[in-house]
C-alpha cells in the first residue's frame, strides 16, 4: 500500500502542461451502458472492453458530457438549485485546473416480505477529485455503512465473512452489519498514446454484464495500471495486491498475494475486435511461513505471463483467455469470452468431463435504441464454468481475491443466463433483470467443484464430471427500479426497486421478494444477483 501512495505522490509532482484531457469515468454497468450508442456504433472503432474508461475521444466525450450535464439550461438559478440539481458541493473550475467535492448520501428501506424483516441501509461517503493541467485526474472516494440485509445476503456473508464486493462485514445484530468502503486513484497521462493509473478500485476486462477473466465484482485493491494505445490497439499491464482471509497462516493471521494481469485489446476493423488476456496469481509466503521471491520477469510489460511462468518452473497459478466482438449492425454487437484455467489436450478435447478441463465462456448480445426507441438499451448473454475452474492447488494462488472470485461472482460449476433492459428517459431511468442460474453445490464434505478455495486435487472424482453437478440447484432472479436523477455529476437519485428471488435444490427453498425505496449516489456497483455460496 505504502508503494501505492508513493507512485500517486509521483505522479502528481510529474505532472505538467497538457494538450489533452483525460478523465477517469469509475465504472457501474448502469452508468456505462448509457454510452452504448456511441461506444457499439459501426462508425467507431472504441476500445470497449476495458473498463474503467478515459473520457478522452471526442465522440465519446460529447455525448459524456450531455450526461454529466443534464439539466444545466444555461439560466440562472440559485445557489440551493445548481448544488441539489446540476453541480459538485464544491465545484472549482481554473485555467489549467478543476477541483470538485462531494457528500455522498446512501439510504434505502425496504421490506422483505418472505422473511418478514424490514431492510435498512444507511451510508454516508464523500469524494473529493478534479484534474491538474488536463493530464491528471484524481478521485477519492470513501463511505461509512451499516445494514440490516434480507435472508440470502446474511447468508453468503456469514459463510463468506465479506459484504459483497466491499469490504469485510462486521457483525452487530440479526442481519445488521457494518463495513468501511474506500477507492482512490490517480491517472495521468504524459503522453497521448500513454496512460498511468494507480490507486485502490477495480477493473472489468469484458463487454458483457459478468466477466469471466477479470470483474468488478471482489473488493477494491492496490494497483498499479500502464495502459498504451496505439493506433487501433490497446494494451494494458496491470500489478495488484490481494489480501486472502480464507487461507490464514501459520499465525492464524490473513495471507497476501500479489496477480500480474495483461490484456491486448485490437479494433480490426470498425465492426470486429479481438483480445487476448493472461494473468498469474502468486504468493508472498506459503501456509508454513516460509518466503519465496517475486518473479521479477512478471515486471516485463510486454511479454505474456503465461510462457515465463512454464519455464521457470514457478509453482504460480497462470490463467489466459480471449475476447471478441462484431457489431452485425449498430443496435446489435455480439460479443463472448473464453477464460482457459488448465489445458490438458487429451481431456480437453475427449469430453470425458475431466476434473483438468477448467474452462469458463460467454456469449451475449447488446444494443442500444431497441426498437427505434432512444435510450432503450439491452443485453443479453449467457455464462458457463465448469467445475473446479479458477481453484488452485492451494487456496493462497486461486482466481480470487479479498474471500471472493475476480471472475464471475459464482464462483464456478455454474450456468447462467441473464436479461437486462435499461431506459432513460429526460432525468427518469428505468432498469429490469431477468437471471436464471444453474448451478452445483458441495455435499457431504465433498468438493464438487463450485468453491474456489477448495483445492482442486481433490475433486470428488476425476472424470465424468458435469455443470450443476453436487447438490444440483436452480434460481430464478427478477428485479426493476426506477430511478428519478437529482445530479448527474455523482448520480444522486431517488429509486425505487422491487425484487423476487427463487434459489432451490431438494435441501432448502430460499424465497425472497423485496420492494425499497431509497436516496442513493455514486457509480460504484453493487451486485445483489447472487447464488448460494456454500450449501445451508
Amino acid at each position: 500500500m505504502k508503494k501505492i501512495f508513493t507512485t500517486i505522490i509521483l505522479l502528481f509532482l510529474i505532472a505538467g502542461a497538457a494538450r489533452s484531457q483525460s478523465v477517469y469515468q469509475p465504472y457501474s454497468y448502469q452508468f456505462y451502458q448509457k454510452l452504448d450508442q456511441d461506444i457499439y456504433s459501426t462508425k467507431t472503432r472504441e476500445h470497449s472492453s476495458m473498463k474503467p474508461i478515459f473520457v478522452d475521444d471526442s465522440l465519446l466525450k460529447h455525448h459524456y458530457d450531455s450526461l454529466m450535464n443534464y439539466g444545466a439550461d444555461g439560466k440562472p438559478h440559485s445557489w440551493g438549485y445548481n448544488k441539489i440539481f446540476n453541480e459538485h458541493l464544491i465545484d472549482i473550475k481554473s485555467h489549467n485546473s478543476t477541483f470538485y467535492a462531494d457528500l455522498l448520501p446512501d439510504f434505502d428501506i425496504g421490506r422483505d416480505f418472505s422473511g418478514k424483516l424490514t431492510t435498512s441501509t444507511t451510508s454516508l461517503g464523500a469524494q473529493i477529485g478534479g484534474t491538474v493541467s488536463n493530464k491528471l485526474s484524481y478521485n477519492v472516494s470513501g463511505y461509512l455503512s451499516s445494514a440490516v440485509l434480507p435472508d440470502y445476503l446474511s447468508t453468503y456473508i456469514n459463510q463468506v465473512g465479506i459484504i459483497p464486493g466491499q469490504a469485510y462485514a462486521k457483525i452487530y445484530k440479526t442481519n445488521g452489519y457494518d463495513w468501511k468502503y474506500i477507492t482512490a486513484t490517480v491517472s495521468y497521462t504524459p503522453v497521448k498514446f500513454l496512460n498511468i493509473t494507480a490507486g485502490r478500485d477495480k477493473t472489468f476486462i469484458g463487454d458483457g454484464y459478468r466477466s469471466e477473466l477479470l470483474s468488478d465484482y471482489a473488493s477494491p485493491y492496490p494497483f498499479l495500471k500502464l495502459t498504451a494505445t496505439l493506433g487501433n490497439v490497446r494494451y494494458m499491464a496491470m500489478y495488484a495486491s490481494f489480501n486472502d482471509p480464507i487461507d490464514l497462516d501459520a499465525n492464524g493471521n490473513n495471507q497476501k498475494k500479489w496477480g500480474v494481469f495483461h490484456y491486448l485489446d485490437w479494433n480490426v476493423t470498425n465492426r470486429f475486435s479481438v483480445g487476448f488476456f493472461d494473468a498469474v496469481i502468486g504468493y508472498s509466503k506459503d501456509e508454513l511461513g516460509h518466503s519465496r521471491g517475486f518473479e521479477f520477469s512478471y515486471l516485463n510489460p510486454i511479454t505474456f505471463l503465461r510462457p515465463l511462468e512454464a519455464s521457470n518452473g514457478s509453482p504460480d497459478n497462470a490463467l489466459i483467455g480471449f475476447t471478441s466482438k462484431y457489431k452485425i449492425t449498430d443496435g446489435i454487437t455480439v460479443y463472448g469470452q473464453f477464460a482457459l484455467d488448465e489445458f490438458e489436450s487429451k481431456n480437453f478435447f475427449s469430453s470425458n468431463g475431466s476434473s483438468r478441463n477448467k474452462y469458463a465462456w460467454q456469449i451475449g448480445f447488446r444494443g442500444a435504441n431497441l426498437f427505434n426507441v432512444q435510450g432503450l438499451n439491452y443485453l443479453v448473454e449467457t455464462n458457463n464454468a465448469k467445475p473446479y475452474t479458477y481453484s488452485e492447488r492451494g487456496p493462497i494462488i486461486n482466481y480470487a481475491e479479498n474471500g471472493e472470485p475476480l471472475a464471475h461472482p459464482w464462483g464456478a460449476n455454474f450456468r447462467e443466463a441473464v436479461a437486462l433492459l435499461n431506459y432513460s428517459y429526460k432525468r427518469f431511468d428505468f432498469s429490469g433483470e431477468l437471471d436464471y442460474g444453474h448451478y452445483g453445490l458441495d455435499i457431504n464434505g465433498q468438493n464438487y467443484g463450485k468453491d474456489p478455495f477448495q483445492d482442486y486435487v481433490n475433486p470428488v472424482k476425476l472424470l465424468g464430471n458435469y455443470t450443476g453437478q453436487g447438490l444440483t440447484t436452480n434460481m430464478i432472479y427478477a428485479e426493476g427500479k426506477v430511478a428519478y436523477l437529482l445530479n448527474p455529476k455523482y448520480n444522486l437519485r431517488i429509486e425505487i426497486g422491487a425484487m423476487v428471488r427463487d434459489d432451490k435444490n431438494s435441501q432448502f427453498n430460499d424465497k425472497t421478494t423485496m420492494l425499497t425505496i431509497g436516496l442513493r449516489s455514486s457509480f460504484r456497483n453493487i451486485y445483489n444477483d447472487l447464488v448460494s455460496y456454500k450449501n445451508h
